[in-house]
């Protein structure tokens, strides 16, 4: 009868963890997994992991999803050419300026290009409206957060 009660109040415990893991994600901060889409076919291409150190946002690709066509960098140049997407940083030094992170880099390995970069929150913290621009050029994706 103990072990019973045990097991039984040991799984609520897992339950309640599990869903406050879930729900952890904090809506006023970029860190966290986040969904990318393919801007040609519209389909999910990857996650990316952002993480923060210092006040600094980094992003990795974490893994890729059936949307992505290619799985190493083949337009990279130098040590990144030809080298597996999954673990390679494509955005980094992004610091907070009052509601968005500026001053950062963008990699796109699609053309291999870095590009300036600015992220803002919307939707609630549910979407990441990412800025790579180039010039007087700009290009915007909307990520939506995985957790």
């Amino acid at each position: 009868m103990t072990m019973i009660r045990f097991s039984a109040g040991l799984g609520a415990l897992c339950n309640l963890l599990l869903l406050g893991a879930a729900h952890a994600a904090d809506p006023n901060s970029p860190v966290g997994q986040w969904k990318t889409i393919d801007d040609q076919s519209g389909k999910p291409k990857s996650i990316v992991q952002i993480t923060e150190n210092n006040g600094v946002l980094t992003g990795k690709i974490v893994e890729l999803l059936e949307g992505a066509t290619e799985k190493t960098c083949s337009k990279c140049e130098g040590d990144q050419k030809d080298q597996p997407l999954v673990g390679m940083k494509i955005l980094w030094d992004l610091k907070k300026e009052g509601d968005e992170w500026t001053e950062g880099k963008i990699f796109n390995p699609a053309d291999g290009g870095v590009y300036s970069s600015k992220a803002k929150l919307i939707d609630e913290g549910k979407t990441l409206e990412v800025t790579g621009k180039w010039m007087f050029f700009s290009k915007q994706q909307q990520w939506r957060r995985v957790k």
